[in-house]
């Protein structure tokens, strides 16, 4: 496990991310405490299906429409 502060974590990243792949714990830390922990980032274990969500959602019909006083605000009508 290897432990260092925010100012060598920043000198060192690509060091300490290298150290992360080979399978070792990194651990960061600010004012002497621990704050955070290096991990490999591992993928989602099934990939995203398209249209998952279809007729679970709901647009209302009127989502375009801009309130008046919002148009008011932008300057799209006069006040």
């Amino acid at each position: 496990m290897t432990v260092t502060n925010i100012t060598e974590a920043k000198a060192q990243l690509s060091a300490l991310i290298e150290k992360v792949l080979e399978g070792e714990e990194v651990i960061i830390g600010k004012a002497g405490k621990p704050v955070v922990r290096l991990v490999p980032f591992q993928r989602p274990s099934r990939p995203r299906k398209p249209g998952a969500l279809k007729g679970k959602i709901v647009i209302a019909d009127d989502f375009d429409d801009l309130p008046e006083d919002l148009q008011r605000a932008f300057g799209v009508i006069d006040p």
